[in-house]
């Protein structure tokens, strides 16, 4: 009976492993639980001869009461060396149960302090989507599924590389919105009619994309219309977020961002830099109101006649002068397309800046650094004076059939015919013309 009294002292003071260590104001209780541990160690009940005496380190049997729990390495090694001690201890024995009892309180400490979610993929796809597990800790985000926010520290967390989706790893199963990206491949193309508003009924009360019921009363979700489609949805999938709609630039000039829904939002985003506007077929009275779209228009009609010279020139090819544009490819390519992005650009005067400094760049290499290119140049043939001209000069003009650059007060004041296409029409004539009697001969 004494001895069973001892083991339970034992046991009550050594057993627990999540013991804090003591603070300022329990350092009397300390003290006399300490003398209680010495006690009941030096009132232990000694061993049988023939049993072999084992003596656990102080280190390994403290283990799991006075380490950082917070830290898994740590408990990691404790782990490991209380399986050691169990090993080490004799078979069925009181002390052999008591570590195996520290074992499992440890272990579920490390399992409490485990990510669940640490082991998952990195990638997963669904619906279309590519979702990439994040691996910041500090950035605060909102799921765009639950519309919660995302706590990194202790939260996995998913976005889609495609369309910037985000959302939690438990809220990826329950994601029933395809990727934004797919519509962009397929069909790149704008609503160019301004809201164009069908009505609740066509929608039958239910969200456009969800399919969840709406009303414009509230009950029971409000009705909340997206500037660019036109169409109705419910507060999950309209947060009030502002886009600048492609329609009202083109037809009204107008870049009052207005509200849209997320799945708008994300396909504006996506199509903002993508060259699918041809403003002549569009709004062509649109160049008679803008003086900028005039000017940028003018740039990009020269950048393109200045393409051929730096494509056969070495040195251009070798400092890559094109890539000055790599961002608007589509500028080296024609002067009808342009993207929201660029019209942006265009009302903000950003765009023009930076078009003439190339133009200015482009310019000087062609009629400045370069012999080879400046060999290029053309002579007015109407009055054989002035400086070599370029066909991206500003007071030239150019003939549309040979393509010889002219000064423009010579080219409209001359009413005759182009001296080039003339001498290139003869040499055409003496070279078909059919052979006299004396070369038949």
């Amino acid at each position: 009976m004494e001895h069973d009294e001892k083991l339970a002292r034992f046991r009550q003071v050594h057993l627990n492993p999540f013991n804090k260590q003591l603070g300022p104001w329990q350092h009397e209780q300390g003290a006399g639980k300490e003398a209680l541990e010495v006690a009941s160690e030096e009132a232990l009940p000694e061993l049988p001869p023939g049993e072999p005496e084992f003596r656990c380190p102080e280190r390994v049997m403290d283990l799991g009461l006075s380490e950082d729990h917070f830290a898994r390495p740590v408990l990691r090694q404790a782990i490991q060396e209380c399986k050691q001690v169990i090993l080490e201890l004799p078979e069925h024995s009181e002390k052999q149960k008591d570590a195996v009892v520290r074992l499992i309180h440890l272990r579920l400490k490390l399992q409490e302090l485990k990510d669940p979610n640490e082991d998952e993929p990195n990638i997963r796809v669904l619906l279309e989507h590519r979702f990439y597990k994040e691996k910041s800790k500090s950035v605060k985000q909102t799921c765009d599924k639950c519309r919660t926010v995302i706590w990194g520290l202790i939260q996995t967390w998913y976005t889609c590389t495609g369309c910037y989706y985000r959302c939690h790893s438990k809220c990826l199963n329950l994601i029933s919105k395809p990727c934004v990206r797919s519509k962009v491949s397929h069909q790149a193309e704008y609503e160019l009619n301004i809201c164009p508003e069908a009505g609740l009924d066509s929608q039958d009360y239910r969200c456009a994309e969800c399919r969840a019921p709406i009303s414009l009363r509230g009950v029971p979700s409000e009705a909340r219309q997206c500037d660019y489609t036109g169409q109705y949805y419910c507060s999950h999938c309209h947060w009030n977020d502002l886009a600048v709609i492609p329609a009202r630039v083109v037809h009204n000039w107008d870049f009052e961002p207005r509200k849209v829904s997320r799945g708008s939002m994300r396909y504006l985003a996506l199509m903002v830099s993508r060259p699918v506007l041809r403003l002549r077929e569009i709004n062509p009275l649109l160049f008679n109101y803008v003086e900028e779209l005039v000017e940028i228009r003018k740039l990009r009609q020269d950048i393109l006649l200045m393409k051929p010279y730096f494509i056969t020139c070495r040195e251009a090819m070798a400092a890559r002068l094109l890539l000055q544009l790599q961002d608007r490819q589509h500028f080296v390519e024609n002067d009808e397309m342009y993207s929201v992005q660029d019209l942006l650009d265009a009302h903000t005067g950003r765009l023009g800046c930076s078009l003439a400094e190339t133009h200015t760049l482009f310019a000087k290499h062609i009629k400045l650094d370069c012999e080879r290119c400046q060999a290029k140049g053309f002579v007015c043939e109407l009055c054989r004076e002035g400086d070599v001209l370029f066909p991206f000069d500003s007071h030239t003009s150019v003939c549309a059939d040979c393509s010889a650059v002219f000064h423009r007060d010579c080219y409209y004041d001359n009413s005759t015919t182009c001296p080039r296409c003339a001498r290139l029409t003869l040499r055409k004539q003496s070279l078909f013309q059919e052979p006299g009697p004396d070369v038949d001969a």
